[in-house]
């Protein structure tokens, strides 16, 4: 496994500069922002499709620091009840995925995307419960007309780009857990898995350790970043916590940096399981703990995944 970040924490930053900030932490790997969220500071996508000598020197500069690009990041919702916005966000995802081609990049990291309730809406409608029956014929209908017709034919583009595209399986889109990647993908394709989020599913109250076991073969990307739930709270309000994020105190639950929510042991487990089921990938810092700068977040995440992070396969053993 090889230990980056997603760089979109230094947004403020030239890539360059960002380079040099990092460069004290040894890590291996950059994953860049192209458009939609996170935007594209250090990406310049449309700059890049145009001029071959823009990616020779991004990537020239990029490996002069001994870094590989793990993956692109664009996360937009291609299949929003707002045509306008939905066209805007596919284009984004579409010169990403070109982009990513060019660049010899192998993963685009992404949501499923939401609809609305049916062909009238302009608002995405994320369905979380089975009663009244509305909800169902709702979940029917997003699937049907919308969802699966949709990423079958980017399951095309991607193979036909040799690109993967990995879903962060996020509350508010369609793929939100283990059974909905799983649905998308049996139904679309295998050029579709995950970008594996454990901090999205520690407060929905899944062991994202159970979930690395389930999808064995399908996870193509690891984001790092832990998330905690204040139990006070959430015996009184249960953790759908719509507040701010900067409320801290009151919320059900945080975003944390690695080792502020979940203890080494548990850290160590995870990534003993993504070997076990064949992972080998990156493993990208991603920053959101509104209680740290993205420095201190950063630093402190790098110290702690050093030792828990498995960084080289084993070599052959035998057993008598």
């Amino acid at each position: 496994m090889k230990l980056g970040l997603l760089t979109a924490m230094f947004s403020d930053k030239p890539l360059k500069d960002v380079l040099e900030l990092i460069r004290p932490l040894g890590l291996q790997t950059v994953e860049l922002g192209a458009g939609n969220y996170p935007g594209d500071p250090h990406c310049q996508r449309e700059a890049l499709l145009k001029s071959k000598p823009k990616r020779t020197e991004l990537l020239a500069m990029i490996k002069g620091e001994g870094l590989s690009i793990s993956a692109l990041s664009c996360h937009g919702n291609p299949i929003h009840p707002d045509d306008a916005y939905a066209k805007a966000n596919h284009k984004v995802t579409m010169e990403t995925i070109n982009l990513a081609n060019l660049l010899g990049v192998g993963v685009v990291n992404g949501f499923s995307g939401c609809p609305g309730s049916g062909p009238w809406d302009k608002k995405p409608n994320w369905v979380t419960c089975a009663w009244p029956p509305d909800f169902l014929e709702i979940l029917e209908w997003q699937w049907d007309k919308k969802v699966i017709p949709y990423w079958t034919k980017m399951n095309k583009v991607l193979k036909d780009a040799g690109v993967k595209f990995a879903f962060e399986m996020h509350p508010g889109f369609v793929v939100y857990n283990t059974e909905t990647l799983l649905k998308l993908r049996g139904a679309c394709g295998n050029n579709l898995g995950a970008n594996f989020d454990p901090s999205h599913l520690f407060w929905q109250g899944m062991e994202p350790v159970e979930c690395v076991k389930a999808l064995k073969g399908c996870i193509y990307h690891v984001h790092a970043k832990d998330s905690i739930v204040h139990l006070t709270n959430a015996a009184v309000n249960g953790v759908n916590d719509a507040k701010s994020y900067g409320d801290e105190i009151n919320r059900s639950w945080i975003f944390r940096t690695c080792g502020y929510g979940h203890d080494m042991k548990w850290w160590n487990d995870f990534f003993s399981t993504l070997r076990m089921v064949g992972y080998d990938g990156p493993i990208s810092i991603e920053h959101e703990d509104s209680l740290m700068s993205s420095w201190e977040g950063l630093t402190k995440a790098v110290s702690f995944l050093k030792q828990t992070v498995i960084f080289e396969k084993p070599t052959a053993m035998t057993w008598a």
